[in-house]
């Protein structure tokens, strides 16, 4: 080929003696071709270029897949400034020299490569990941070529349809939802990524077909889903007791705490999570597991010091799909228990004006109160429970109290513990 300036512009070819129109691309840049034309059928097909002047000579060479470096000359016939030649049977590539500009286009015989749809059908193997289907009929690859030899397919714009369901986190559902897939050729077997729902599939094209009027639709049989996925979440019953000490990470988020901590984990499945089921472990491989609940939601009371493991696992009916969610990691701390030995009633309103203990993982709590003369004044069964330094309804008098406790922590550590509370009123004969 001689070193001509290459001119990309739209496609400028006119063609005659063909029945229905052309379909035409615009390629990238980079193929150094100004269209891809598509004909139905070239037998009596005569392709024809408009130069810009009719005293400017025009020369046609066509080539292969070779690449326009092999171009060789074809005969053309030149009218005016229309210059024409007649296209041969093959897919072919064809270079117009107009002076010193270049222009390069392929050109499909549509004839070599009909699209015929028969049937669509399930395949009999299915997987977990993927959803095959079985293509009867032909679709195959239409490939063109750059001018410089490079092989690239030319789609045909088929589309596959199907149902599906997507996770909606606002409503916190499973929701349907259509998928639609462009194919660009056939060959045998379709594989996409399995539906998470029971569906049919909507095989259409090609979009040649469906430009010149025709085109076609077939279905498949309905498909049973296999893939299973879930959404998972752990919600923590919240607890603000003001005299209960805090994990030092329960500002992260994290799950636990001082016990007792109430957790519900819940789950949200497709449709074929036939099984499923929360797990709970001491150890994060789940290689003994301690507890299992047959539910999509499960709430349970840690009181335990330690830490545990939880997991949800849902299956499709023949366990051979099967989805595990993160692990979800639950700390229960050490317990701890401290007794002030002062407060002021009815001094200060909200400063200090309560007995409380201060505690973590605290399990088991009874607390007794006495006067000096050995009469109980108080009890308490809970450690967020506290004193308010009434005793029938009355304000004591100043002057030491004592108290008695036994308790347990969720380590299994047990406490005695005894002393005196002091109590200070503003007014010293305040009280009874």
């Amino acid at each position: 080929m001689s070193a001509l300036s290459t001119v990309v512009c739209k496609a400028q070819l006119t063609f005659s003696g063909n029945v229905l129109p052309p379909v035409s691309d615009t390629p990238e840049a980079s193929s150094g071709l100004s269209a891809i034309y598509v004909i139905d059928g070239t037998a009596g097909v005569t392709a024809s270029y408009t130069a810009a002047s009719s005293t400017t000579p025009v020369k046609w060479m066509k080539f292969s897949s070779l690449g326009g470096g092999y171009a060789q000359e074809v005969a053309s016939t030149q009218t005016g400034n229309v210059s024409s030649v007649t296209l041969s049977g093959d897919d072919m590539g064809y270079i117009v020299e107009e002076g010193t500009s270049r222009k390069c286009y392929w050109i499909v015989n549509y004839a070599n490569h009909r699209c015929d749809m028969r049937g669509l059908s399930i395949a009999p193997e299915q997987d977990c990941m993927s959803a095959s289907l079985t293509f009867s009929g032909s679709a195959d690859r239409i490939t063109y070529y750059t001018v410089n030899g490079v092989p690239r397919t030319l789609s045909r714009g088929m589309t596959l349809e199907y149902s599906n369901i997507d996770y909606n986190e606002e409503r916190g559902v499973y929701e349907q939802s259509v998928t639609t897939q462009e194919l660009e050729y056939l060959s045998g077997e379709i594989h996409v990524a399995s539906p998470l729902c029971q569906t049919d599939f909507l095989l259409t094209g090609d979009r040649f077909q469906i430009a010149w009027g025709g085109g076609k639709t077939i279905s498949s049989p309905v498909f049973e889903p296999k893939a299973v996925e879930a959404v998972t979440s752990a919600v923590q019953t919240s607890r603000t007791v003001d005299n209960e000490q805090k994990s030092s990470d329960a500002s992260s988020g994290a799950l636990g705490g001082s016990a007792p901590v109430e957790i519900t984990f819940s789950a949200v499945v497709t449709d074929a999570a036939i099984y499923h089921e929360w797990q709970y472990a001491a150890d994060p491989q789940f290689d003994v597991i301690d507890m299992r609940v047959n539910a999509v939601e499960s709430t349970r009371v840690f009181n335990e010091y330690g830490t545990v493991y939880v997991r949800f696992v849902a299956g499709d009916a023949s366990g051979d799909c099967e989805w595990i969610s993160e692990t979800y990691t639950v700390n229960i701390g050490e317990s701890k228990l401290e007794c002030p030995n002062a407060f002021s009633p009815g001094a200060s309103e909200g400063s200090n004006d309560e007995w409380k203990v201060s505690y973590k993982s605290i399990v088991s709590f009874d607390c007794h109160i006495f006067n000096r003369w050995g009469i109980e004044v108080a009890h308490l069964t809970d450690p967020s429970q506290g004193w308010d330094g009434r005793h029938n309804g009355k304000l004591v008098k100043s002057g030491v109290f004592y108290y008695v406790i036994q308790a347990e922590g969720a380590d299994g550590k047990r406490y005695k513990l005894s002393g005196d509370i002091n109590i200070i009123h503003a007014n010293y004969n305040k009280g009874y």
